[in-house]
């Protein structure tokens, strides 16, 4: 499901918004940011501090995750299941998938959510529509990073 220019926008920009679904029902999205990509159809996340998180997907392991590309103004969302993994029970498939990047962050990681991909959607904004390219996109958005930074 995930294709290399997919895969591409998730190791670029691994913060993510993650949904989930609270007990009564509403919408719960929280920001994660240690994804790693098991293969075209897992990826794989730390519980480093999630409670809330974890707790709905643990009633409910509906998810969905949305990966943006701030400066193309590009976006996935991808759909699944999740699946909670603790880390002493993590395979090899797991840690590698994880400790690609975030290595540092193991010893903090309570367990893992893996997610069981159903759906992916590469969504583009509406600036493409009236004819932006990328390249522009990306030197306009990247224009307004460097003016926050300089203050």
């Amino acid at each position: 499901m995930l294709t290399e220019q997919m895969k591409t926008l998730i190791d670029t920009f691994s913060a993510a918004s993650v949904a989930t679904v609270n007990e009564d029902g509403t919408p719960s999205v929280s920001p994660k940011a240690t994804f790693g990509i098991i293969d075209d159809r897992t990826l794989v996340f730390g519980n480093i501090r999630s409670p809330g998180t974890i707790r709905n997907l643990t009633r409910n392991p509906a998810i969905e995750l949305c990966f943006t590309d701030i400066l193309a103004r590009r976006a996935l969302r991808v759909t699944g299941t999740a699946e909670m993994v603790p880390r002493a029970q993590a395979g090899d498939d797991i840690i590698q998938a994880y400790d690609i990047r975030w290595a540092d962050y193991r010893s903090r990681v309570k367990s893992f959510v893996v997610v069981h991909i159903t759906a992916v959607e590469a969504i583009d904004s509406p600036a493409y529509d009236l004819g932006a390219t990328e390249d522009e996109l990306r030197a306009t958005n990247l224009a307004k990073l460097n003016a926050l930074q300089a203050g």
